[in-house]
């Protein structure tokens, strides 16, 4: 009996082991399945990523790990090789990554708009303002709450770059508030202060209901706020999932995902949330 009952102990031992030599092989075989997406605040705060990305999982069996930062964070993550794609809204820097190698196979995806809203109240006057620069002249003139992210993201970037028009570097103080944190965040404190923002329009509509908070200032073409996406460079990192990123970047240009992106926010707000753009320039948009 002992010995029958060891030959058995035996056999399933073996078959053990050979189905973990199995497993082994599957999993060495098999690419690496997990695709680390660094974005912006915007496509996950307004909701954009929660439709795509399980569109593109159920569609190439890729998982996607999406790390929403700033901008800027997430281009030191390319930067750095910890991330394989990036989808980021801030034209120059993502020119300097290419410039600098450590981001290629730059496509353009989307675009909407930046635009500035404030209270109700509009103590600064700057309700139907047709320019930007404007608008920042007189909230800085009546020391107005500003509320800036304050985080190197693109939306911070187009902020600097107005304030730098406009001949004003404002420091944080009594009226200069900087939330060092994602749009949603820095739109809450913007509407618990009384003060005013920049902000995408993507991420304000998703947001409204909650906010008192209304559209000042729209339509200007300094405003115009556009994506692209990008592949962390496999040559001088090779360790990045290639073949991962390259099949994100692809589902984001295909006709497809180009028409669900037309057509999101259409239900919830009558307008889209943005624009498809794939297979044309910055130049066509005014960017």
């Amino acid at each position: 009996m002992r010995k029958v009952m060891g030959n058995r102990v035996e056999k399933v031992t073996v078959v053990a082991g050979l189905i973990l030599l199995l497993l082994a092989g599957v999993a060495c075989s098999q690419p690496d399945r997990e695709v680390i997406l660094a974005t912006t605040t915007s496509t996950q705060d307004s909701g954009l990523l929660d439709v795509l990305v399980p569109r593109f999982e159920e569609k190439t069996g890729y998982r996607v790990k999406v790390i929403a930062v700033g901008t800027g964070q997430a281009l030191a993550m390319a930067k750095e090789g910890n991330a394989d794609v990036v989808l980021v809204h801030a034209p120059q820097a993502e020119k300097q990554a290419v410039a600098e190698g450590y981001c290629v196979d730059r496509r353009l995806v989307m675009h909407n708009d930046f635009i500035i809203v404030g209270p109700p109240s509009d103590p600064a006057g700057i309700r139907g303002k047709r320019r930007a620069v404007e608008a920042l002249r007189a909230i800085a003139a009546s020391r107005s709450p500003f509320v800036s992210r304050g985080d190197d993201s693109g939306t911070h970037k187009m902020e600097l770059s107005l304030w730098k028009k406009v001949g004003i570097s404002p420091s944080p103080g009594d009226w200069y508030i900087q939330s060092g944190s994602g749009m949603g965040l820095t739109l809450n404190l913007a509407s618990e202060k009384g003060g005013y923002t920049i902000t995408d329009r993507a991420t304000y509509l998703a947001a409204r209901k909650n906010l008192q908070l209304d559209v000042m200032v729209e339509g200007d073409g300094a405003l115009l706020n556009i994506y692209h996406v990008m592949l962390v460079n496999p040559e001088k990192f090779p360790h990045v999932n290639e073949k991962g990123a390259r099949a994100f970047s692809d589902f984001m240009v295909s006709p497809e995902t180009q028409k669900v992106i037309g057509e999101f926010g259409v239900d919830r707000f009558g307008q889209p949330l943005f624009f498809p753009d794939a297979g044309k320039s910055e130049e066509e948009l005014g960017g």
